[in-house]
């Protein structure tokens, strides 16, 4: 039987981050991001884009800019497994809020392996936000519990475009 609340440790040559997972919330999300990590896909992957409000191909909307670090497998990457339903947050009732962890996707539907952090609140991100017109937002599934200031630090590696040349790797992703 699964516990209540399983955690993570992501160990990056910054430091390392916790997180706790909701999987009572957010059941298939949080299957699928165990799913990543029980199959060591996350293993020497990366962060590899950091949105600031300086470097953003932010979309028109003045307003739905948004604050966050991407990590784990790029759209092309052929590891990925097949995307999962939305869980949005009208749903699961979690928000991002600074430091939740959620699942970077395009249309609803097509989260996979790709999560991103959220840096701030970022309330554009969830359901009703302007991210994307769809007003759908995105999925959260967790929380950084250990680790935050490894965040800022690596936030502070934001480059003058939102993906990053010089990408930061993510070691290991395992179950606490």
């Amino acid at each position: 039987m699964m516990p209540l609340s399983p955690s993570v440790l992501i160990k990056t040559p910054l430091g390392n981050i916790t997180l706790e997972l909701f999987i009572k919330q957010a059941p298939v999300t949080v299957s699928n991001f165990l799913n990543y990590v029980d199959k060591q896909l996350f293993d020497n992957s990366s962060i590899f884009r950091i949105v600031t409000d300086n470097n953003a191909n932010q979309v028109e909307d003045e307003n739905a800019k948004i604050n966050v670090i991407q990590a784990g497998l790029p759209p092309e990457h052929s590891s990925l497994l097949a995307g999962i339903p939305h869980e949005s947050t009208e749903e699961t009732g979690i928000l991002h809020k600074d430091g939740t962890v959620s699942m970077a996707r395009f249309e609803p539907g097509s989260a996979d392996g790709s999560f991103f952090f959220c840096v701030g609140n970022q309330p554009e991100l969830d359901y009703g936000g302007k991210r994307y017109p769809d007003g759908l937002g995105f999925a959260a599934f967790g929380q950084i519990i250990k680790g935050r200031e490894v965040l800022d630090l690596i936030y502070q590696k934001a480059e003058k475009e939102e993906y990053l040349a010089n990408q930061i790797t993510i070691t290991s992703i395992s179950r606490c």
